[in-house]
């Protein structure tokens, strides 16, 4: 009888949750071929929080729990490293598979080849060109360590091919995130979290703020919390708020007028739920603005750079930069009937997990 592929399937933050969730599903319907083992790094920094969206996604207790906690990056990454290298030393896996841009994931990356373990990296290609991100070198080093590299839009493609990485190895499947988005909408259609927040369809703003480059500067995180104040003049804004986030407000003393409604972090389904509900997003989140570009929502983005254009050239996502002025523009435009004419990227159709496993049953372990 045929060995089946042992995979390792890394996770470590809430992004890679719903990464990880359509995958993880697929793999295990072929358990004939397949044998997957998911492993959280523990990077995240609530385990409770990682359990519920454990429940909400429907994924298992994972197999393996490393615990590694938060840290400063080069501590994180090396327990990452530690814990992972002691397991694939444990047992014999054919491949490891990382998701997305977080310490977890070049840290595995990088214990699985020291040990001569090849990688696929799922969401590979995303640059933002601004090396003061750590999620870009994250995804840099990742990428060059990789065998398989799974796209999600074709700027990761054309990114590879410039970096010099073999056409073989590299693979444009769409976007799992938007399997999972695809999979929970009507579930999250069907959530009162608009009811137990008081608000109304498309009466309301969502936000979510959390970079370092954003919010661990007084003077910079003051001047957007400034326009977000005047915004919220004119809609009240919804803010489930990162526990670094909430803790530089309280630091900088951030005065909440009560049009800014801080709540704490929410479940994927309540969150999917208000996106799809918002009149507009305002975000510094990767994923927010792939999903809101799925949704059709509109989304600024407060960065000056994003990782994902596709968002930008074919969506909905406005890349508006961090000048207050430019922030409540965007905003005010869109509140005055102003909105951009999305379309869904090609392969966000919902079977980005059905093309990798395509792949992965074709692929043999060397």
């Amino acid at each position: 009888m045929r060995r089946r592929k042992k995979f390792l399937l890394v996770v470590g933050a809430r992004p890679n949750f719903m990464k990880a969730m359509p995958l993880y599903r697929a793999l295990k319907s072929k358990f004939d071929i397949f044998d997957p083992v998911l492993l959280h790094t523990g990077q995240h920094y609530d385990y409770e929080m990682s359990k519920a969206f454990f429940e909400d996604l429907e994924l298992p207790e994972p197999d393996i729990y490393l615990n590694a906690g938060s840290d400063t990056h080069a501590r994180q990454t090396a327990k990452i490293m530690m814990g992972i290298e002691d397991v694939l030393m444990g047992d014999n896996y054919d491949l490891v598979i990382v998701f997305g841009d977080v310490n977890s994931t070049m840290a595995a990356a990088i214990a699985a080849s020291k040990l001569l373990v090849p990688v696929a990296h799922v969401e590979a290609g995303l640059r933002s060109f601004d090396r003061t991100m750590p999620e870009e070198i994250n995804r840099v080093v990742t990428d060059v360590l990789s065998d398989l590299l799974f796209a999600t839009e074709p700027s990761g493609l054309k990114n590879l091919k410039s970096e010099g990485i073999s056409d073989e190895k590299i693979h444009f499947v769409g976007n799992l995130m938007i399997d999972t988005l695809i999979s929970y909408r009507e579930k999250a259609a069907r959530s009162d979290v608009l009811d137990r927040l008081g608000l109304k369809l498309g009466e309301y703003a969502l936000l979510t703020l959390h970079r370092p480059s954003n919010v661990d500067n007084p003077q910079k995180f003051g001047e957007i919390w400034g326009a977000l104040m005047e915004i919220s003049e004119k809609i009240t804004i919804v803010f489930p708020a990162h526990p670094r986030t909430k803790k530089r407000i309280e630091e900088f003393e951030m005065p909440i007028p009560h049009s800014i409604r801080l709540l704490p972090p929410l479940s994927y389904i309540d969150f999917l739920a208000l996106q799809m509900g918002a009149r507009l997003v305002l975000t510094d989140s990767g994923g927010v603005q792939e999903e809101t570009t799925a949704l059709g929502v509109q989304c600024i983005t407060i960065r000056e750079n994003t990782e994902r254009p596709i968002t930008v050239e074919v969506g909905t996502n406005w890349l508006v930069g961090t000048s207050p002025d430019a922030i409540k523009d965007a905003a005010f435009r869109i509140l005055n009937g102003e909105s951009k004419t999305g379309s869904q990227p090609p392969m966000w159709d919902g079977h980005a997990a059905d093309r990798i496993l395509e792949v992965l049953e074709e692929w043999e372990p060397y």
